[in-house]
């Protein structure tokens, strides 16, 4: 017989959680209500500790969400929280894994003490830490795929530089900075979770900062990554030397690393979180009778709407005599070429925070990448900035000329050949959020991956041409977004500039400043030539849509950011062009 009143179709479930979020801060059970049968789940490792004296920035916490996931009402989950990193004077130490409801994330990389090599992997990885310009670069750990980014490298700071700054420890959003010259790198970006968990806990998986090994003149403390990363202590003898910030509880930050001072300790890492948010959620075919008894009994779920989107981040900046900017992320549902389409989200009424990510600055310095772009954020939806283009002016190691990775990645440097490109879809989304980017031939730039199309290599003739973008109709007119950027040529040496990519990517330059990706579509900027002024094209801003059907209204403040509109066919569309606030309602 039939479960759902006698009509034939599928079985009928409903999930009574009444959007309740449990924050588990230590190890031990989450209980389920007696109606619940899907959940949201949030699961954060602990972060890595930082190093001390001189020390590197530790990683964050490897950070996993899964959304819709069936439970059982009345259930006792084990979940095990993991603790920080510890630390000390010397390096930190790995951060403790985190697990729940069939996911495990893994420990933030630990952060090196000074000159005492590659930073540790992890879910975000640690930083490295070397002292002299005479020491080989030293790398950033690596972070889990999915969970994390690498931590930044110890990498000389320019000519006449006599110390080296350790780099940043690796965020779930975004890759530690690398040292450079007497600065230590900043920490990589965690991601805000407000949106989707109504928890004290409004953002997890931020990287630490690194120290410097200049005392004179004294040097801060780099930052720590947004979202629970520790800050760096200080060098130097005003202020004086002082330890490494701890990660934030319960975010899985990492620890900064400590000053330089054989005393100075790095900061300890911060200790994970599992949340789950037990759903209001029905599927099925319902009769009216059932649906009343439902009603009656009060086990009816609250009124959501169907949303579709569309989140694309800021593009990358080109390099310096370099590759073209990848692409800013780009996410979809409901429009858009169908292998890109994600899942609408189920969204009650309410305000939503809108975040949309700026373009990265072009390069204007040698063997320095064309800034990333930054993130596009929509309820559980996150793009990531595209990759900054590599750059290089001079006989330098290859990997100085490398595209960044990101959204999509950025291209291999024009001079000295060979220079690879950058990862695209980092970190990982399913379906993929952009392509990499495309290596360099000498004189010809790799160009910017793009939503569709990885970046081409750069050609005999010619930089490569930016990856293609995504066509999308989800505010009526049929335009592209997330074109990558094209590859810097070489006028004197009969390179022309590569071509951009459709969706906003700028043109590469054979003999100036690479162009720049269009505003509010995420496009990457092209490279610079290899004439004068060499300097890479900015990144596109990105963009954040979403649209409802005609039952539902959209409002959106502040008012020159939000553009609402309604389709000749009845359903609600919303635009902004820069950050704000959504409200969705019912008529």
């Amino acid at each position: 017989m039939a479960q759902n009143g006698g009509i034939i179709g599928p079985v009928n479930i409903i999930s009574t959680g009444g959007n309740k979020v449990t924050s588990k801060t230590s190890s031990g059970n989450i209980t389920t209500q007696p109606g619940t049968k899907i959940a949201n789940v949030l699961v954060v490792a602990g972060g890595g500790g930082g190093g001390g004296n001189r020390g590197a920035g530790g990683g964050a916490g490897g950070v996993l969400q899964s959304s819709c996931v069936s439970v059982s009402g009345a259930s006792a989950y084990a979940v095990t929280v993991g603790a920080g990193g510890a630390t000390g004077c010397g390096n930190g130490s790995v951060g403790v894994n985190s697990t729940g409801f069939c996911l495990t994330a893994v420990g933030g990389g630990l952060g090196k003490a000074g000159n005492n090599g590659v930073g540790g992997a992890g879910g975000s990885g640690g930083g490295g830490t070397n002292d002299q310009p005479s020491d080989p670069e030293r790398a950033g750990g690596a972070g889990t795929c999915g969970q994390g980014n690498a931590g930044g490298s110890a990498t000389p700071g320019g000519s006449g530089a006599n110390f080296r700054g350790a780099g940043g420890g690796g965020g779930k959003n975004a890759a530690g900075s690398n040292g450079s010259g007497c600065a230590g790198g900043a920490g990589g970006a965690g991601i805000s979770i407000s949106a989707c968990f109504s928890s004290p806990i409004t953002g997890v998986g931020g990287g630490g900062g690194g120290a410097s090994s200049n005392t004179n003149p004294p040097r801060l403390g780099a930052a720590g990554g947004a979202h629970g990363g520790g800050a760096a202590g200080n060098s130097g003898p005003s202020p004086g030397p002082s330890a490494g910030t701890a990660g934030t509880t319960n975010t899985g930050g990492g620890g900064g690393g400590g000053g330089n001072n054989g005393t100075a300790q790095g900061g300890a890492g911060g200790p994970g979180v599992v949340i789950v948010k037990e759903l209001d959620k029905a599927s099925g075919v319902w009769s009216m009778n059932s649906v009343y008894d439902q009603v009656s009994n009060d086990n009816w779920i609250t009124r959501t709407a169907a949303v579709d989107y569309m989140v694309v981040a800021g593009g990358a900046g080109g390099g310096n005599f370099g590759g073209g900017g990848g692409a800013g992320g780009y996410r979809a549902s409901g429009y858009g070429p169908s292998p890109l389409q994600g899942t609408a989200q189920s969204l009650g009424m309410g305000d939503y925070t809108i975040t949309v990510g700026g373009g990265g600055a072009g390069s204007t310095q040698p063997q320095v990448n064309g800034t990333s772009g930054s993130v596009s954020t929509f309820g559980c939806i996150t793009s990531a900035g595209g990759g900054g283009g590599g750059s290089n002016r001079g006989a330098g190691p290859v990997g100085n000329n490398t595209g960044a990775a990101g959204g999509s990645g950025g291209g291999g440097a024009s001079r000295c050949g060979g220079a690879p490109g950058g990862a695209g879809n980092t970190p990982e989304t399913d379906p993929d959020q952009g392509n990499a980017g495309g290596a360099s031939i000498n004189d010809a730039g790799g160009a910017g991956g793009g939503a569709t199309a990885a970046g081409q290599a750069g050609q005999p003739g010619a930089g490569g041409a930016g990856g293609a973008g995504a066509p999308n109709t989800i505010l009526g007119p049929d335009t592209s977004y997330a074109g990558g950027g094209g590859g810097g040529g070489r006028a004197d040496n009969g390179k022309n500039g590569g071509a951009a990519g459709a969706g906003g990517g700028g043109a590469g330059s054979p003999n100036g400043t690479g162009a720049a990706g269009t505003a509010n579509t995420g496009g990457g900027g092209g490279g610079g030539s290899g004439c004068n002024p060499y300097c890479g094209g900015a990144g596109g801003s990105g963009i954040v849509v979403v649209r409802v059907p005609s039952e539902f209204t959209l409002a959106g403040t502040p008012g020159p950011a939000f553009t609402g509109s309604t389709h000749p066919g009845g359903d609600k569309i919303g635009k902004f062009t820069a950050s704000g606030t959504l409200t969705i309602a019912g008529n």
